[in-house]
């Protein structure tokens, strides 16, 4: 997902907000990318929704 720097960005925010504290994520949000934790692919894919809606909700779609 390197190369989409926006999906990259929601997934980050999504991360970041889920996930606050090292208690709730052992890693941070690199790590988890770059492992491809259980808890980044589900922020990865929480960011693809929200690109969804909005594209559902006639906005121009630029993620695909």
């Amino acid at each position: 997902m390197q190369q989409d720097l926006r999906l990259r960005a929601a997934a980050r925010a999504v991360y970041d907000a889920v996930y606050p504290t090292d208690e709730l994520a052992p890693v941070g949000f690199d790590q988890a990318e770059q492992y491809g934790t259980i808890h980044y692919r589900r922020c990865v894919a929480a960011a693809r929704a929200c690109f969804l809606v909005k594209a559902d909700m006639g906005e121009q779609l630029s993620l695909i």
